[in-house]
């Protein structure tokens, strides 16, 4: 799936610097949560705050649409988004096995919202 389609059923919103794309985040309103379906960054823009700033404003839309919880799956080896994450609020609550494998490939998190 590309982004263009991914932006036409989910709530999008795009960082922007210097007149390129440095980082977005894809959202989506589940029963209970937001699921963040992609919070990208770019390289050489990590480590600025761009994320976080992104996923406050998925916060606020959760809070917008009385979604008391934000859910994202990441990678299994991406051990350091899964400390990001841990950082900003997420807890691991599962984890899960993509179609065809027989091990763990990703773990879910979630941030409940106050």
């Amino acid at each position: 799936m590309s982004l263009a389609q991914k932006a036409q059923g989910e709530i999008a919103f795009a960082a922007i610097e210097d007149g390129r794309l440095v980082g977005c985040v894809f959202c989506k309103p589940e029963p209970g949560f937001l699921y963040i379906g992609k919070l990208a960054i770019s390289p050489v823009c990590q480590g600025k705050g761009i994320g976080r700033r992104l996923l406050s404003v998925a916060e606020d839309i959760a809070r917008e649409r009385g979604l008391p919880t934000l859910r994202l799956e990441t990678r299994i080896e991406l051990t350091a988004n899964h400390e990001t994450f841990a950082r900003w609020g997420f807890e691991k609550t599962a984890e899960n096995s993509h179609a065809g494998f027989t091990r763990i490939t990703s773990i879910e998190m979630q941030k409940r919202l106050l």
